[in-house]
């Protein structure tokens, strides 16, 4: 199996989360973490194939919609895709997500666009169009398994500890643009990579691990709370929790993802930064969800 390197972590005493940014990411607290490993980049289109040539995976998004569980959808709508991101032609209101997000029938990691779009050309970009069931058994697959939160911070801090980004204070550093994430007027007209790049075409950070912020989010092993919970710190009801893109409470279990993605603005969406995380449900898939894997201290 030709997986990515796993980097062994020492762990230790960070702050994790921010009080200054969104209120997911509050409090700021002392967090402890155990030594472990992580994987160097994210999982690859190339690496995710291998698993499925391997295995005979099927993923969430290449099945049709359950029709008990979607009752409500009609028949003709429940057939196997994912949200795809579709630029606007122009300026809209960013406080309505569905303008630039679009169910496409067909798409999965296989063909991220849609049924005649492929992967020709991106065996080493991060697969994407993975939902948390995909990503775990990707994981159990190559005898490793998904991230904690503590553990995915701790690691994009890259030994900064409490620094806005992971490569220091400063965004764009001397105007280095530091990550994959959206560059110009969101989300109509990006000058960047417009989409995934491959692994590592960004500097790592202190620790040698590349495409922590930006490029595409990636699943945690943890529930989404609606607020960090420290530890010895009374918990929170899971009613509490709430879809942080329709502010409804969910019908389906949230995890935790991190990073931000190559979608990430600074009008829009500043979650660039290690303390930032939101909120995915586990059947969920996008063109901006991918995943990296974890591992014990051997």
């Amino acid at each position: 199996m030709a997986l990515t390197e796993l980097v062994p972590l020492p762990g230790g005493t960070f702050r994790m989360g921010s009080d200054a940014h969104y209120p997911e990411e509050a409090p700021q607290h002392e967090r402890v973490v155990a030594p472990f490993a992580i994987e160097r980049h994210p999982v690859t289109n190339a690496q995710f194939a291998e698993f499925v040539a391997a295995t005979g995976y099927v993923t969430t998004a290449e099945r049709p919609l359950d029709p008990v569980e979607f009752a409500d959808v009609p028949e003709a709508e429940r057939a196997p895709g994912s949200l795809v991101f579709t630029p606007t032609e122009g300026p809209v209101d960013l406080r309505d997500w569905r303008q630039w997000w679009r169910w496409v029938p067909g798409a999965d990691w296989r063909h991220p666009f849609g049924p005649d779009s492929g992967i020709d050309g991106r065996a080493d970009h991060p697969v994407v169009h993975v939902a948390f069931a995909d990503a775990t058994a990707y994981a159990e697959w190559a005898g490793r398994r998904l991230p904690t939160e503590a553990e995915w911070e701790f690691a994009a801090r890259g030994g900064l500890d409490g620094a806005e980004f992971a490569w220091g204070d400063e965004r764009t550093p001397d105007g280095v643009v530091m990550a994959n994430t959206w560059q110009g007027s969101f989300p109509y007209r990006n000058t960047g990579w417009g989409g995934t790049s491959p692994v590592g075409a960004f500097p790592p950070n202190g620790f040698g691990l590349v495409d922590l912020i930006g490029n595409v989010w990636e699943w945690t092993s943890d529930p989404f709370t609606p607020r960090h919970v420290p530890p010895g710190a009374a918990s929170v009801d899971r009613g509490e929790r709430a879809d942080l893109l329709t502010g409804t409470a969910p019908s389906r279990a949230l995890h935790v993802t991190k990073g931000g993605s190559h979608l990430c603005a600074p009008e829009y969406c500043r979650r660039y930064r290690p303390a930032a995380r939101s909120s995915q449900a586990e059947d969920s898939s996008t063109t901006h969800l991918g995943f990296r894997c974890a591992a014990d201290p051997a």
